[in-house]
C-alpha cells in the first residue's frame, strides 16, 4: 500500500477527521496537501485530536527517568531522543512519510563551515543558536542513552552514526512542531515559549504560505484547521508557518519562498560601522543599538534613530527619541546617507554571491538556496534604492 494512503488510514482510526483534503505528492516540491474537492471559507478541513499528538506527555516514563533531572536538555531536545529511539511500530505509518535526512540538506545546520559563514545575519544568528542548542541536547541524550552512539567522530568524540541519526531527528522536531500548551511542562523548573511543542500526524504535511490559508486553533480536544479563504479542487491548501522574513525561513525550514510579504534583511553591518564607540554607547542607552530592519517598505524606526545620530546634533537627536520632535526637518539627510548605506551594502551583497559561486563545498541545491537567498536580499535594498533616489530627485 502507499504510505501516505497507509498513513490516511492509521490517522482516521486514530480520530483524525480530513474535510475535502488529502495529502498528494507534488513533483519537485515533496508532500503537500490539495483540496480534494471546491473548500469555502470558514470550513474546518482537518481536527487532530489530542490523543494523537506527540507531546513531552507522550514520552515513555522510563525514558524520561533515564534523562533524570537533567536540566541542561530541552523539550526539543527530549521529543528528538523519542523519535531516534523508538521502536514500538506505534507510529510507523507516520514514521514512513516525514522527510529523511537527505530532504534535510536545505537547513543551514545541515552545512559545510563554508557555506554557513556566508549566510545573512539573521540566519546566521539563528544558525548560532541552534548550534548551542543541539549541543546541549545531544550531550544531554548521549550521556543518557549511550547506545544511541554508535561510533566516535575524527576527534575522538561521541560524534558518529548516532549523532546523525539523533540530529535527524532533532531537525524534524524543529521545523515540524506546532505550538502546544502541555500540562506536562508545568512539573518542569525551567520552560520558555519554545518548549510548547507538539507532533501532529497529516497537519505536519501542510505547506507555508506567507499570507491566507488555513487558520489553526487548539482546544482541549485538539487542533482544528480552518480555511481563511475559498479553495477550488485540486489547489494545494496551506497554512502560515508564521510572519517570518525569509532568513528565518531559512535557518528554520530549511527553504526560500520566491514572494513573501514578510521579508526583511538586517542592515547592521553597514550601519554599525559608521558607528563609533561614544555613538553606540549613546545607542546603546537609549535601547537603540543594533537591530536595523528593512523590509519591503522601508526601514524601521531603529535605524532611523541611529541614522540621525549620524546626521543630526545630538540634543536635536535626543528629541526625535523621546518624541517632540517628529523628525521631519532631518528626514532628507536621513534619507540621503540611507541611499549612500544601500548602495555599499549592494557591492557586499555582490562580493558574498561571487564568494558563494567559487565555492567547491556542499549540495548543489545547498549553493543555490543561498544564492538565492542573497538575491532575495539584493532585490529589497534595489527597491528601496529605486524609491530613495526617485524621493531625494524631487
Amino acid at each position: 500500500m502507499d504510505p501516505l494512503q497507509e498513513l490516511l488510514d492509521w490517522a482516521t482510526s486514530h480520530g483524525v477527521k480530513l474535510n475535502g483534503i488529502a495529502p498528494e505528492r507534488i513533483p519537485g516540491r515533496g508532500i503537500g496537501v490539495l483540496a480534494t474537492r471546491d473548500i469555502e471559507t470558514d470550513e474546518i478541513v482537518l481536527d487532530v485530536p489530542t490523543n494523537c499528538l506527540r507531546t513531552l506527555s507522550t514520552v515513555p516514563k522510563a525514558r524520561l527517568r533515564r534523562l533524570g533531572d537533567n536540566k541542561n536538555i530541552s523539550v526539543h531536545g527530549i521529543l528528538a531522543a523519542d523519535l531516534a529511539l523508538d521502536s514500538s511500530g506505534k507510529f510507523a505509518p507516520w514514521d514512513a512519510v516525514v522527510p529523511r535526512s537527505e530532504d534535510l540538506v536545505g537547513l543551514p545546520l545541515t552545512w559545510h563551515p563554508d557555506l554557513q559563514a556566508l549566510l545573512p545575519q539573521h540566519a546566521a544568528e539563528l544558525l548560532a543558536g541552534q548550534k548551542t542548542k543541539f549541543a546541549r541536547d545531544w550531550d544531554a541524550v548521549a550521556g543518557a542513552f549511550p547506545e544511541l552512539i554508535k561510533g566516535k567522530g575524527k576527534n575522538g568524540g561521541k560524534e558518529g552514526v548516532g549523532m546523525d541519526r539523533y540530529r535527524h531527528a532533532w531537525l524534524l522536531v524543529n521545523s515540524r512542531t506546532f505550538y502546544y500548551l502541555d500540562a506536562a511542562l508545568k512539573k518542569r523548573r525551567s520552560t520558555s515559549r519554545d518548549d510548547h511543542m507538539t507532533l501532529q500526524p497529516v497537519a505536519d504535511l501542510f505547506n507555508h504560505a506567507d499570507e491566507g490559508g488555513c487558520h489553526v486553533a487548539f482546544g482541549g480536544d485538539g487542533f482544528a484547521f480552518r480555511a481563511t479563504a475559498p479553495c477550488r479542487k485540486g489547489e494545494e491548501v496551506k497554512i502560515c508557518y508564521g510572519r517570518h522574513g525569509g532568513d528565518f525561513l531559512l535557518a528554520e525550514y530549511g527553504f526560500v519562498m520566491r514572494e513573501n510579504c514578510w521579508d526583511e534583511v538586517l542592515l547592521d553591518e553597514v550601519v554599525l560601522k559608521r558607528l563609533d564607540e561614544a555613538q553606540k554607547k549613546r545607542l546603546e542607552d537609549a535601547g537603540f543599538l543594533g537591530r536595523y530592519v528593512l523590509d519591503r517598505d522601508t526601514v524601521c524606526h531603529r535605524t532611523q534613530v541611529a541614522l540621525r545620530l549620524l546626521c543630526c546634533k545630538v540634543g536635536e537627536w535626543m528629541r526625535f527619541v523621546n518624541g517632540s520632535d517628529d523628525g521631519e526637518g532631518s528626514q532628507g539627510a536621513v534619507d540621503t546617507l540611507l541611499l549612500e548605506l544601500l548602495r555599499e551594502y549592494v557591492v557586499i551583497i555582490e562580493d558574498r554571491v561571487d564568494g558563494i559561486r567559487v565555492l567547491e563545498v556542499g549540495e548543489r541545491s545547498q549553493v543555490d538556496m543561498l544564492i538565492e537567498r542573497w538575491e532575495q536580499i539584493r532585490k529589497l535594498v534595489d527597491t528601496r534604492i529605486a524609491s530613495l533616489e526617485g524621493e531625494i530627485t524631487t
